[in-house]
């Protein structure tokens, strides 16, 4: 079936290239050609896209310490996903493409790079890739694991595939034990698959995010006005966000709203959106180059690695794809800046985090743009309950960290058998 899917997938690849661009390079990376500078018998980690790769670079960094005559492979599948590799880890990794899940391609990878172990980041769970290594010898762990219950659903309904394919992983350190359970029910080995928490808690703010906040409040002609962040949104997101800052505006007329879309490339969009509605807009990447003197209604985001610096230039936080059905996206950067934090109704891909921040009463849970507008102004109208559930949301992140250094336990004695084989 995936042979037949190949012209398809090679069409899709383009089109997608025409509207961006970074999906037209590099891509005999997709299909298993390896770049001359990937150097073999490696540990190879497997990030996906630019939330699984920043979530995973401090755990990376440390292993590259305790092996530093091992090379490191950070593959990816999306352009932002390498730009995060190339910025945080470019000076102590090898980077390269991982291939789709196509028999060819994923040998001809494991051929070239011959790795040592390959490690998986939360859900990217492929057949070919899996088994190739079982074949190969490689042990394969899957860190910082999730299974929603509607992926888990999936899952079950392919069964002869998945419980086959979870019984060749040699470890899966799963975020929470609701998620170990819905591992083991599809098949996974009960004595490899364990919780140790999610690495996402362990984000840290940089030393320089004081100075690179004030930048960016300089570069946006910020004073004292208040600012909503409404971050990673989604087409059909953008507009319901819009709508509800236009009636939040009615009250709080010197508010500021920074729309960050998910993915850069549809940042021209929604500037028009916002033309388009009757507002004033700039967009981050202009600012960079020349600071506005004057504020406009909205600041649209559109520089990639910015988001935790744009958090910290807000008073409120939205966590985009969670009004269209995306799932959501990871609530615990807002709270590390101690940002209430606002979702929609679809947070499949964050349920235990969410839930968790929910019952500390740090997020709070919208389904319409009428509620979200006036969630927001309601915090933006009290001061006192504005910097409590901010505060619970920092102290949420905080009383929760650690995974990242059991996780790197688990990987150290992984790395070391395998090393010595």
């Amino acid at each position: 079936m995936l042979w037949v899917l190949q012209p398809l997938v090679r069409l899709r690849l383009n089109r997608r290239a025409r509207r961006e661009p970074a999906y037209g390079l590099r891509q005999a990376e997709r299909f298993g050609h390896v770049p001359p500078e990937v150097r073999p018998h490696c540990v190879w980690f497997h990030t996906v896209s630019a939330g699984e790769t920043i979530a995973a670079a401090p755990l990376i960094r440390q292993l590259v310490e305790a092996f530093p005559d091992t090379p490191f492979l950070v593959t990816t599948m999306t352009p932002t996903g390498s730009q995060q590799v190339v910025q945080r880890l470019g000076d102590c990794v090898d980077h390269c493409y991982a291939p789709y899940d196509f028999t060819a391609g994923v040998k001809r990878f494991f051929q070239r790079v011959q790795p040592e172990i390959l490690v998986l980041m939360e859900t990217e769970l492929w057949p070919n890739l899996i088994d190739e290594a079982a074949a190969t010898g490689v042990p394969v762990v899957l860190v910082n694991a999730r299974l929603s219950e509607r992926s888990a659903r999936g899952y079950q309904r392919i069964s002869g595939l998945s419980r086959p394919m979870l019984g060749k992983l040699s470890d899966i350190a799963c975020q929470s034990q609701a998620h170990v359970e819905r591992f083991i029910k599809l098949g996974a080995d009960p004595q490899t698959t364990k919780a140790l928490g999610s690495v996402k808690y362990d984000v840290t703010l940089p030393q320089e995010f004081p100075q690179r906040v004030q930048y960016w409040r300089t570069a946006f002609a910020l004073r004292d006005q208040l600012v909503w962040i409404a971050a990673s949104t989604h087409p059909g997101e953008d507009e319901l966000v819009l709508e509800a800052f236009q009636a939040l505006r009615q009250h709080l007329p010197e508010t500021i709203l920074l729309l960050v879309p998910r993915h850069p490339v549809r940042s021209d969009e929604v500037v028009e959106l916002v033309r388009n509605a009757g507002l004033k807009v700039a967009c981050q990447s202009v600012c960079r180059e020349k600071p506005l003197d004057k504020v406009p209604d909205v600041l649209v985001g559109d520089v990639m690695g910015t988001l935790l610096e744009l958090y910290g230039v807000a008073n409120v936080a939205f966590v985009g794809g969670s009004l269209v059905p995306v799932g959501g996206h990871n609530p615990l950067e807002p709270a590390v800046c101690g940002l209430p934090i606002i979702c929609g109704p679809y947070q499949f891909n964050f349920t235990d985090v969410m839930a968790h921040l929910s019952e500390l009463e740090a997020l709070q849970t919208i389904n319409t743009a009428d509620e979200l507008g006036s969630r927001v102004l309601d915090l933006l109208r009290d001061p006192e309950e504005l910097s409590r559930r901010g505060s619970l949301a920092a102290s949420a992140v905080e009383q929760n960290r650690g995974a990242t250094e059991r996780v790197a336990a688990l990987l150290s004695a992984r790395i070391t058998t395998a090393l010595a084989q």
